[in-house]
């Protein structure tokens, strides 16, 4: 299928894959690594002595296209010159609705998947980027009193914290974590650790423990295969405290996406549960989330199997989680969360691993155990239909051609299900995905783009699911400008000072990592490992959760539920187009002054 627009003339695929589609080939500064759902950056580790001084290490080019092509712009950034020429061929519209804010797809289904044409580039002025704002690596630069050295202000109610962002009102920061807080001897003095992640740098997550536990031993699950298992392997060894689990993934294009921290203190143990990768870009000018566990304490010897549960069932959830990876170098974890109290708990654990499930299974992961658990601890509410749906993500998949094929489908009576009610309303549903202008206009500039991998090959098939967007807007949390890698779903009332529940996960906007209904709905199919946290304002003895309007500064007392965007949410406008990492934007400058030339 051939799009000629404002972009140039592109070929693309007519798959229905589940799977995103192969992607162009990126010619101007960028390499071409695999594509993945939430794809890492470009990191290097050089091999060095062992010491307590760990040093990040500068980028090489592993990762996907996507973080490849972001990374390569920040270190040869291409320059905006206010006079140069139109350099892409001009678009045409099409006709009726397919026209979306000046891109438009062609209809002809004749053009083989790979036949892909680039358009010709007047060649822009490469030079080198002007100190920026942040500094030269803006992402990693800190005020002086970025860090806390105290026991910061948390909301232990929900126990829901945002990253720290630099280049933020320090307000904004204060009662957010970093994670050189969620590691320190603040929250307790570490004996071991495990970090289920997607994406490492290595060398940088070690450098974010304390000095005196940065030799202590650390577990890294993990779903890299063949050369990128390789490459993961070669950055731990100058570390002989570091160990590896390699999480089974039996189905195509399934990741490993779970992002956890569990930690084992002298005082106790801990779970924190995000959405950042343990790469230096995801923690300091992204929207992140994670929700951090009180500090379990050791239940006295000779406690019962049972003993140490919470009402949400926390302990069994998660017990049940990390026996699903089938793991031996899990096994130690496993038996010391069983001689912990997690009885504090008062969230409900969502995951998703891979696999296709039958009968009572089906309820066990992904979307269909997040339908469960509102059936049986939400209640109806009168104008339910009049609650809209929310849903906010970094990543998009194949949904079908039409929205009834999964997403107002399958997964809309997900998260419609309120109690036991058999009302099946249509409320509104808000999708929230960053407009090109939200990535342009962000701290990062438009390198912040290779976090929101969604092609245009996938946006092809699926014209009907931009009518849903709504922009990136976080004036309540200072985070506006702060493009979001955090995932979140929830349900408000209409005026949408109310939510019926609301979640925070790993898990984007794809069938991969909700599951997909198959055989005549009789089993499940799931790709990839999930994790996230579900409150349910029955765990709080509430009926609804107030929605926070002023997030920060936070304080340890409020009932309020810090919502991290603003709402209601902002419908596009008709100029408005969703971000497309693969293809070029150069008709306005970012932050930085450069723009975006994949070719």
């Amino acid at each position: 299928m051939s799009q000629a627009s404002q972009h140039g003339k592109w070929t693309l695929s007519s798959s229905d894959d589940d799977n995103d589609d192969p992607l162009p080939s990126i010619a101007s500064n960028f390499h071409q690594p695999k594509h993945d759902p939430d794809p890492p950056p470009s990191i290097e580790v050089k091999p060095e002595p062992k010491s307590d001084t760990v040093t990040a290490a500068p980028p090489l080019s592993i990762g996907s296209e996507a973080r490849q092509a972001s990374q390569a712009s920040q270190l040869k950034p291409v320059k905006y010159e206010s006079n140069q020429s139109r350099p892409f061929l001009a678009g045409k519209r099409k006709k009726d609705d397919d026209s979306i804010s000046g891109w438009a797809l062609s209809d002809s289904d004749d053009d083989d998947d790979d036949k892909r044409s680039s358009p010709k580039l007047k060649k822009a002025k490469v030079e080198e980027r002007p100190p920026s704002p942040h500094g030269r690596t803006y992402y990693i630069d800190e005020p002086d009193d970025f860090f806390e050295t105290s026991v910061p202000p948390v909301n232990d109610t929900y126990r829901f914290y945002l990253n720290k962002v630099t280049g933020l009102e320090k307000r904004y920061n204060t009662g957010a974590l970093h994670i050189k807080e969620i590691l320190s001897p603040l929250f307790g003095t570490l004996k071991e650790s495990v970090q289920f992640n997607y994406c490492f740098d290595i060398a940088w997550m070690l450098q974010q423990y304390p000095p005196e536990f940065r030799d202590k031993p650390v577990l890294i699950v993990h779903g890299d295969k063949r050369e990128a298992k390789a490459r993961l392997l070669q950055q731990a060894q100058p570390y002989s405290q570091v160990r590896f689990c390699q999480a089974k993934l039996d189905i195509a294009f399934g990741t490993h996406h779970t992002k956890m921290m569990l930690l084992w203190y002298e005082e106790g143990f801990r779970v924190v549960i995000l959405t950042s990768n343990m790469i230096r870009a995801d923690w300091y000018q992204k929207t992140q989330g994670l929700w951090m566990s009180p500090l379990y304490l050791r239940l006295p010897k000779g406690s019962p199997e049972t003993a140490g549960e919470s009402p949400t069932l926390f302990k069994r959830d998660l017990l049940e989680y990390l026996g699903a990876y089938r793991a031996p170098e899990i096994t130690d974890w496993i038996q010391r969360i069983r001689e912990h109290d997690l009885s504090e708990t008062r969230v409900y654990l969502i995951g998703s691993t891979p696999g296709r499930y039958l009968g009572s299974d089906m309820e066990r992961w992904g979307h269909l155990r997040l339908r469960k658990l509102l059936h049986d601890h939400t209640r109806p509410i009168p104008n339910e239909e009049k609650w809209p749906v929310i849903g906010q993500f970094s990543s998009i998949g194949s949904m079908g051609v039409d929205k009834t094929k999964w997403l107002a489908g399958e997964f809309q009576r997900t998260l419609t299900t309120l109690g036991k009610s058999s009302l099946r309303p249509d409320p509104p549903m808000h999708l929230i995905y960053p407009s090109v202008d939200d990535v342009r206009t962000s701290l990062e500039g438009y390198p912040a783009g290779g976090s929101l991998p969604y092609s245009i090959q996938t946006a092809q098939k699926q014209l009907w699911l931009h009518s849903y967007f709504h922009r990136w807007q976080a004036e309540t949390t200072g985070r506006s400008h702060a493009m979001p890698h955090i995932k979140t779903y929830m349900r408000a009332s209409p005026d949408f000072t109310q939510l019926a529940w609301f979640l925070v996960t790993s898990a984007n906007l794809s069938k991969a990592a909700w599951g997909a209904l198959e055989k005549n709905n009789t089993q499940v199919m799931v790709r990839s490992y999930e994790l996230g946290v579900l409150y349910v304002p029955s765990a709080f003895s509430m009926s609804t959760f107030p929605v926070q309007m002023d997030v920060f500064p936070a304080t340890t007392s409020s009932t309020s539920f810090p919502v991290p965007f603003d709402l209601p949410p902002k419908r596009y406008s008709s100029k408005d187009q969703p971000w497309m990492w693969n293809i070029p934007y150069t008709q306005a400058p970012d932050t930085h002054g450069n723009i975006w030339v994949p070719s």
